[in-house]
């Protein structure tokens, strides 16, 4: 079990490696999610984790788009306080996911008002992967 376990973190590395590769604070979040339980981050769900509408505490109707959209390359504007969101996707802003200590933040505190409790480490793997890929 010793030794299967390192081996299995070990290819699902690098099976999973060409969705993070060039980005270090996304690897390394990646990897994090890994050790923790999320054996394959799947983009496809993050997205399915992305367009899912929650009902909060307050009985208001939610989901990441609220404040995001649904394309990740326009900026967004949250649904609260109207403060605009610069665009999601590490592709039109490079600054996304740059530093693993926002991403850490950004999670608690999306997912907590958003889904109503903290994302498991499979879907924040799975919404990092698709974000990511964006």
């Amino acid at each position: 079990m010793i030794i299967i376990f390192p081996f299995v973190l070990l290819l699902a590395g690098l099976f999973s490696g060409a969705v993070w590769a060039d980005n270090a604070a996304v690897s390394e979040m990646l990897d994090v999610y890994i050790q923790q339980g999320a054996v394959q981050p799947d983009a496809q769900a993050g997205k399915a984790i992305w367009l899912k509408t929650f009902i909060a505490s307050d009985g208001s109707i939610r989901s990441c788009t609220t404040c995001h959209g649904n394309d990740l390359k326009q900026s967004g504007k949250h649904v609260k306080t109207k403060k605009l969101i610069k665009p999601m996707a590490p592709s039109v802003n490079p600054d996304r996911l740059s530093k693993t200590r926002n991403i850490r933040k950004w999670f608690r505190r999306n997912c907590k008002w958003t889904i109503g409790r903290e994302c498991t480490v499979v879907e924040k793997a799975s919404l990092l992967a698709f974000i990511n890929q964006q």
